[in-house]
């Protein structure tokens, strides 16, 4: 418990982050207030569902780590807890015009047709590497071509990083976007060697098959943030609720809107788990200052998501995986297209099955703002030759992120310096969420919690 039971905490965003830490920090006794501008919870995690038909708008799925593993119990999720299919386990990337299974062993890699016969003997030696400890940032692509060649950028690493962050892996910063790549490099040098040793980590803390499981939940991905906000007291999560400007000072005083009416509240601390746009927008005291307006210059590719629903005799492949992705190479108008049926239950109706397809990113901007029917027009041609799709959906259901997914790019660091700095100059600030501490919801979990003992810890001083 807090020695200050009076504390008082503004927690600035609703998302997952947010919602962490507004839970953790109402866990030791803080009393804590989550303004949202949208009109509900969740952030970037949309769970729609309509005459049969569960749409992820953003996020499809969540790896199972200890963490999130815990706060479903928590929460008393466990039996609304739905783990992926089986078969999802399947991986496809398109090669040639075609979907080609992703090896799942160092057996399957040495027959695949994905790779040609030099780029799997590449990878082979590859566990041959020793440890090294890089002066400097490097793009993403040439760090991991540095371990296994170009072939494996191409037709591994883009389509991969498609998938992770819409992004270009020619830009990707390794240090910042994969840290996990990074560390093992240096640790173990071969970072297969390095997957190997951290997949023994997982099965001796109890997951016998050393991978992280991958969950949604019966009604979606947006029943985690709606049943944080549930958990929290009545009151305490504000939606439609902007956040204009802050005055530091002991105590904070916070100015916010809704509708007409504005509103001036006083904290003891602030935690601030919005994206860099949202900090961008943020004033300062009295004069204006936008502190951290140089966070506007992050890239933020548009991303378009393109539910759509199909009879099951409109599509001639099996569906028997997670999803394709496609390669930069193949120059197609998809990123890729996830198997959506086909990883849980309950996401279209009987005898349909249902697609996500994603557009857009940094590879080709212009067609993540494409309009519905115009996107429709574009994709379908790559998903009648790739997956044999005939006719038109009988159902669709588009999501449109004009700012999708941070990059962290190369030279990332110049916009951490200003979260840095903020924090320093203003005391009882605390600022953290996907521009800062990584995109996956895992991430994002991780990061509330931290969040959450920070400020924990400063309050309890006052």
């Amino acid at each position: 418990m807090a020695k200050n039971s009076a504390s008082s905490i503004a927690v600035v965003g609703g998302g997952l982050t947010g919602l962490t830490a507004a839970w953790r920090l109402h866990q030791a006794g803080h009393r804590v207030t989550v303004f949202e501008k949208a009109p509900q919870v969740g952030g970037a995690i949309v769970t729609t569902e309509r005459d049969g038909w569960l749409v992820e708008g953003g996020p499809n799925s969540l790896q199972e780590t200890p963490e999130v593993a815990a706060l479903i119990a928590e929460l008393g999720l466990t039996d609304q807890r739905a783990l992926v299919s089986p078969t999802a386990r399947k991986r496809f990337i398109v090669r040639d015009g075609r979907p080609v299974m992703v090896p799942l062993s160092p057996a399957g890699l040495l027959t695949s047709p994905l790779f040609s016969l030099g780029a799997r003997l590449r990878v082979l030696t590859e566990l041959l590497t020793r440890p090294r400890v890089r002066t400097t940032d490097v793009n993403l692509a040439s760090f991991v071509a540095s371990h296994f060649g170009r072939e494996i950028v191409d037709y591994g690493l883009n389509p991969f990083v498609l998938g992770v962050y819409a992004g270009d892996p020619e830009k990707l910063s390794a240090r910042y976007a994969f840290p996990n790549l990074w560390q093992l490099e240096r640790s173990h040098g071969s970072l297969l060697r390095g997957f190997r040793a951290q997949a023994a980590e997982r099965r001796t803390r109890g997951d016998a098959a050393g991978v992280v499981p991958i969950i949604s939940f019966q009604h979606g991905l947006q029943t985690l943030p709606r049943a944080l906000a549930a958990a929290l007291p009545a009151g305490t999560v504000q939606t439609e609720a902007t956040v204009t400007s802050l005055i530091p000072g002991q105590p904070w005083k916070l100015i916010w809107t809704r509708a007409d009416a504005v509103t001036t509240v006083e904290f003891d601390a602030v935690v601030l788990a919005l994206p860099a746009t949202g900090l961008a927008q943020l004033v300062f005291s009295t004069l204006g200052e936008r502190t951290l307006a140089s966070l506007d210059h992050q890239p933020h590719p548009p991303v378009s998501s393109l539910f759509l629903g199909f009879r099951r005799e409109q599509v001639a492949h099996p569906l028997d995986g997670f999803g394709a992705l496609v390669p930069a190479r193949e120059q197609r108008s998809l990123l890729g297209v996830l198997f959506s049926s086909s990883l849980f239950a309950g996401r279209a109706p009987d005898g349909h099955v249902a697609l996500t397809v994603f557009a857009g990113g940094m590879r080709q901007p212009e067609t993540g703002r494409l309009d519905t029917a115009t996107l429709l027009a574009r994709v379908l041609p790559d998903l009648r030759e790739l997956l044999g799709v005939t006719g038109d959906p009988v159902f669709t259901h588009h999501t449109f992120w004009p700012k999708a997914i941070p990059q962290y790019n190369l030279g990332h660091e110049r916009f951490l310096e200003p979260l840095a700095r903020c924090e320093v100059q203003h005391k009882g600030l605390f600022i953290g969420g996907n521009a800062r501490d990584g995109i996956s919801l895992p991430d994002c979990l991780k990061s509330g919690a931290e969040l959450a003992r920070k400020t924990g810890e400063f309050v309890t001083k006052l």
